[in-house]
């Protein structure tokens, strides 16, 4: 084998390490100011992320409280229209049970009614059972 190749490819090996050591140095800095400019954009947005929650929850609280105040002004009118409905009709005399028993009622008078006049005297009842 050749004494020349070897030693020199020797070399080589024992010189990269610091060719890359070189090369790596100016990147890192630059890596590093990156780094730390994007940890400030990210405080710089997370600040504003907070601050456009805090907005939304102001928001949708108003928005709440709006929709709040319009239920409650119609609860109160619809109260009010119930009131007077109320007020306008007379009050019922007879419940619906009670109804259909006064009918049920006149329905059996007139039945037993009917019964005595179709019926006609005595005398043909008498014949009849005989």
């Amino acid at each position: 084998m050749r004494q020349g190749p070897l030693s020199m490819l020797l070399c080589l090996l024992l010189l990269s390490p610091f060719t890359q050591a070189e090369e790596a140095t100016p990147l890192s800095l630059s890596a590093g100011s990156q780094i730390t400019e994007l940890q400030q954009r990210l405080k710089e947005s997370e600040l504003q992320r907070e601050a456009l929650t805090q907005q939304l929850q102001n928001t949708d609280s108003e928005r709440e409280n709006a929709q709040l105040g319009r239920l409650r002004q119609e609860n109160q009118r619809l109260k009010l229209m119930l009131k007077e409905s109320q007020a306008s009709t007379p009050p019922k005399l007879l419940t619906d049970q009670q109804q259909w028993f006064v009918i049920g009622s006149a329905v059996t008078l007139i039945a037993v009614l009917c019964g005595i006049f179709v019926s006609g005297s005595h005398r043909r009842r008498k014949q009849w059972l005989n």
